[in-house]
């Protein structure tokens, strides 16, 4: 597939936020989608996830169990989110406005900045753990430093996000190879994996976690897919992106679960130091050291999905022109936010960081449910997208299919929810298991295929003939 426009060509600082990207502009190659999710997810706050069962007193080989089953299942919604970005050329969340309205698209926008904001809390403060592991010292100084770098990559933009991850991905690979070998070499292996524990409440909490962190990423996704020329084939933008999201996820999650079965008191930055230094002298101090850009790059990913949400949400009450003043002020607010919240959070977050993971995956399942089912089963891909932007226009205000299954699902996941302050009846009777995702998404989608039966799309396909060709005629 030819590059549109030539790389010496495109701006060093990427201009474009949650506008359309026209089909001359599109470049990139569909390959590139793995790496840039391999490494996105190839971070220690992955390895913490894989914490979870374990914390519980589940065993390392059904933990393990646990994490492939969610892995595999969170990252299948995911990759499919991926296809959206080559066909529509949008940011992913400011898509939801054609299920759930101008206005009401503010509901899952909402829900969107407040994972944004709460994983990069989490990453800024595993960082500077790994920083202070050689430099002791005040944390909030290295919190303004992390969050900097952070901020730079987000304000330079797509590109080179783009760029940053893909050559980061090769050092993880070795570096993390290396500690993996030494994990199976120096631990207590038939120690961690003979213990057999099983509890239905362990594995399925485990199970969500893993889903859970995985589908966390579908609300960005075509973030960095958008720019893709238009006719990218959909299996390999989805075949891709699924390869290096769980490629990832299944690996640290793995090892994140074995080394909190085999140490006594397992700790993302402490555990990966003592067993790496225990098989050579100073690999696991390097490695702590090499995870801190990954870190920064998945803030940087972060900054930037929160920008383009935090435009789209004020654009649906006030008009908005895409400039770079309003690209790098949203991502300095954001910065801002997270910086504040780092300070207020305790050291000991695992306990936060679990329920963290639970609560977004609530909020999440409800509108990724509404949203997949939109393109693939209602609309099909096919979207005016002038009018995703019109106050006035075919899609409205007020997205009265999309809120109402939204709503319907959230509601119907509430008596299987299971978290450390609220237990529903229907969890209670499953022993503590929690199944509320699966409940979700089945609600919801439902929900929303019902309530789309009476939609016009006739008139909607007619005037997307005419929309496509004025749209791009308007950008050249």
């Amino acid at each position: 597939m030819s590059n549109a426009n030539p790389v010496n060509a495109r701006p060093k600082i990427e201009v474009r936020s949650i506008d359309y990207v026209p089909r001359t502009e599109r470049h990139g190659k569909v390959w590139h989608q793995a790496p840039f999710w391999f490494t996105g997810n190839f971070v220690l706050t992955t390895m913490v996830t894989g914490f979870t069962g374990p914390a519980l007193g589940l065993s390392a080989l059904y933990s393990i169990l646990a994490i492939i089953i969610g892995v595999c299942f969170g990252t299948f919604f995911m990759a499919f989110h991926a296809n959206q970005g080559p066909r529509m050329g949008l940011p992913q969340m400011i898509q939801s406005r054609a299920q759930f309205g101008l206005k009401g698209a503010i509901v899952p926008f909402a829900a969107v900045v407040f994972v944004y904001i709460g994983f990069n809390v989490f990453n800024v403060i595993l960082a500077t753990d790994a920083i202070n592991t050689v430099l002791p010292g005040q944390r909030a100084p290295w919190y303004l430093g992390v969050i900097a770098v952070a901020v730079v990559l987000a304000v330079v933009g797509h590109d080179l996000l783009h760029t940053v991850q893909r050559w980061l991905t090769y050092v993880m690979i070795v570096v993390f190879g290396a500690l993996t070998v030494s994990a199976v070499m120096t631990l207590q292996a038939d120690a961690a994996l003979a213990n057999a524990h099983f509890s239905w409440g362990a594995f399925l909490v485990q199970l969500s976690a893993a889903a859970g962190y995985q589908i966390s990423y579908s609300v960005y996704v075509s973030d960095y897919s958008r720019y893709l020329p238009h006719d990218t084939p959909t299996r390999k933008v989805v075949f891709w992106t699924y390869l290096g999201a769980a490629g990832s996820a299944l690996w640290l999650m793995s090892l994140g679960a074995f080394l909190a079965s085999a140490l006594p008191s397992p700790d993302a930055i402490g555990s990966v130091r003592e067993v790496g230094n225990q098989f050579i002298p100073g690999l696991g101090t390097f490695t702590v050291l090499i995870s801190i850009p990954a870190l920064v790059g998945i803030m940087a990913v972060n900054c930037y999905g929160a920008m383009l949400t935090s435009i789209s949400a004020i654009d649906s009450f006030r008009k908005v022109t895409p400039s770079l003043k309003i690209r790098v002020t949203g991502i300095a607010i954001i910065a801002a936010v997270v910086f504040i919240v780092a300070l207020a959070i305790p050291e000991s977050y695992l306990g936060s960081f679990n329920t963290f993971i639970l609560l977004m995956l609530y909020f999440l399942v409800p509108w990724t449910a509404v949203n997949l089912v939109d393109f693939y089963g209602v609309r099909k891909g096919h979207y005016v997208i002038s009018e995703i932007f019109n106050p006035n226009g075919i899609y409205g205000a007020w997205g009265k299919a999309g809120l109402s299954a939204y709503g319907i699902g959230l509601l119907a996941m509430v008596p299987f929810m299971s978290l450390s302050f609220y237990t529903g009846p229907a969890a209670v009777a499953l022993g503590g298991a929690d199944i509320a995702f699966a409940v979700g998404l089945l609600v919801t989608g439902v929900t929303y295929a019902r309530l789309c039966r009476t939609l016009d799309l006739n008139a909607e396909q007619r005037l997307l003939v005419a929309n496509d060709r004025q749209l791009e005629e308007a950008t050249r």
